[in-house]
């Protein structure tokens, strides 16, 4: 029997964590109903889909719109637009268009012709830790600067810039913590950044992905707008490292409070590859507030009739621990095979990014493991606060000793 959900009673959307190594408690028992109404930090009401399966479905589902443009669509929050850009449209055929001219440049090989080079950064990165003395932060030590440095390099972008960089991505990503105007600012900021970097790549091209995609763009008769390619370069360099060293930070975090799942590491690198499949699994760096969508016409999500005109949610924390597909799911298991997390979304807007998303975790995890047998957190993970109201909820600081 086909059910129409209700927004009687809707619960606030982010959960909250219990701790900061703990996922938010709804996640125990929020499968029961595939399809759960939640009011988001704007005020607006949208529909949670919370099976893996139905999940899936709803990311290759043609009725289901990724342009939060359209009148009616529940906004994330009341002072940020994050990449609701008018002038771009995330649906077939144009994201489509856009995706192929992409991955023209930004390929599988390109990224592992940079794994030496990463191996190399994180162990400079390392030396820097080791010769600095006790006790550091790991996330001013490594994460940040191992996947700004790399994504810079990638794109073509000055290292020099990358501190106003940060910067304007930590507005860009604000959920609450900074006001409309503030983001307005940084975002108009990095704006004209990337159009002057786009204008000195085609004066001078090197061997990086903006002056291939501008290559792409003179070369192909469909190829990238001028403000198309802004967009893109914009977008690749903010979620090419915030959500990276988010994660680097979080799986270290995880990793040194769990003593037996290190020393078994330790012993045996090879299982670094599953570890951080797991790690990618388990530790979500926030709540899906990106995968919001809009539905253009009705559909049907586990019996329940969606109507036109909804927003929904695919939730990757609660897909990430569906017993239905993952055995045992909020087991920590750094040897889980057939890891199909949905971390990285699905279907047509699945990450571009994860392939050096991955390489990026898996040289770090093993170079950290293997230069600092003795590190461990000065204080206790469950102290460690967390970056709250923003999209990505890294740790704030991961202090160490070894």
């Amino acid at each position: 029997m086909t059910t129409t959900p209700t927004t009687t009673g809707a619960c606030p959307y982010p959960f909250t964590r219990p701790s900061p190594l703990e996922q938010p408690s709804e996640l125990r028992t929020i499968r029961e109903e595939p399809v759960v109404p939640v009011t988001l930090p704007s005020g607006d009401q949208a529909l949670l889909i919370t099976r893996y399966a139905d999940m899936r479905a709803v990311l290759s589902d043609e009725r289901v719109s990724r342009d939060l443009t359209r009148p009616g669509t529940a906004r994330m929050t009341k002072d940020n637009v994050m990449f609701q850009d008018p002038h771009i449209s995330p649906d077939p055929p144009e994201h489509t268009r856009m995706r192929r001219l992409i991955t023209k440049a930004f390929t599988p090989k390109r990224v592992e012709e940079l794994r030496p080079h990463a191996e190399k950064v994180v162990a400079e990165l390392l030396d820097a830790i080791e010769a600095g003395g006790h006790p550091a932060d790991l996330n001013e030590a490594l994460a940040f600067p191992l996947t700004i440095r790399m994504t810079c390099e990638l794109l073509g972008v000055p290292l020099r810039d990358q501190d106003r960089f940060r910067g304007w991505t930590d507005h860009f990503l604000s959920v609450s913590r900074f006001t409309g105007a503030e983001i307005g600012r940084a975002r108009g900021e990095l704006i004209a950044y990337v159009e002057q970097l786009v204008a000195a790549k085609r004066e001078a091209p090197g061997d990086d992905l903006i002056s291939a995609m501008i290559a792409v763009q003179d070369d192909d008769e469909s190829g990238l707008s001028e403000y198309e390619l802004v967009y893109w370069v914009m977008l690749l360099l903010i979620a090419g490292y915030e959500t990276t060293a988010g994660q680097l930070g979080s799986s270290l975090v995880v990793l040194l409070s769990r003593p037996e799942d290190l020393a078994r590491l330790r012993a045996d690198p090879s299982l670094v590859p599953s570890a951080v499949e797991e790690l990618l699994r388990l530790q979500v760096m926030g709540s899906s507030l990106s995968m919001l969508r809009y539905v253009k016409e009705d559909i049907e999500v586990g019996g329940v009739l969606v109507p036109a005109g909804s927003s929904i949610i695919p939730s990757i924390e609660s897909a990430n621990t569906d017993p239905d597909v993952f055995p045992d799911p909020e087991t920590f298991d750094l040897a889980r095979s057939d890891n199909r997390h949905m971390t990285f979304s699905a279907g047509i807007h699945y990450c571009a990014g994860a392939a050096l998303a991955r390489m990026e975790l898996q040289v770090a995890v093993a170079g950290v493991l293997r230069r600092f047998p003795g590190l461990r957190l000065t204080t206790p993970a469950e102290e460690l606060p967390r970056n709250e109201g923003a999209l990505i909820q890294n740790f704030l600081e991961i202090p160490v000793q070894w």
